[in-house]
């Protein structure tokens, strides 16, 4: 077993302050998971480095989805290089032709 250093463990750790979860909020010991309660509520909970705390609630699984994962602007399209055609004799495995 490989041990890491303390100074890893704690940036490891440190890096994950802040990141929000959600706990559907289902009575009893009923299925939980997301896709087969997807109208019930749901806690929001934030981890303080120690334990998680509570942060907010939302009311089903897509205002959940809209707090733990905000849409971003959208990306600048891509601009692609332009194609270079192919001239005649310069095939994928012919040899360049002399001067060129």
């Amino acid at each position: 077993m490989d041990d890491e250093s303390l100074s890893d463990w704690a940036k490891r750790r440190d890096a994950k302050i802040g990141r929000l979860r959600a706990v559907p909020l289902v009575p009893g010991e009923g299925p939980s998971a997301s896709h087969l309660n997807p109208d019930a509520p749901r806690a929001i909970q934030r981890w303080n480095g120690y334990t998680w705390e509570p942060y907010g609630t939302a009311a089903n699984l897509a205002e959940t989805r809209r707090l733990l994962r905000p849409r971003d602007e959208e990306p600048p399209p891509v601009t692609a290089p332009r194609p270079q055609p192919l001239r005649a004799g310069r095939g994928r495995h012919r040899k360049p032709r002399p001067g060129e």
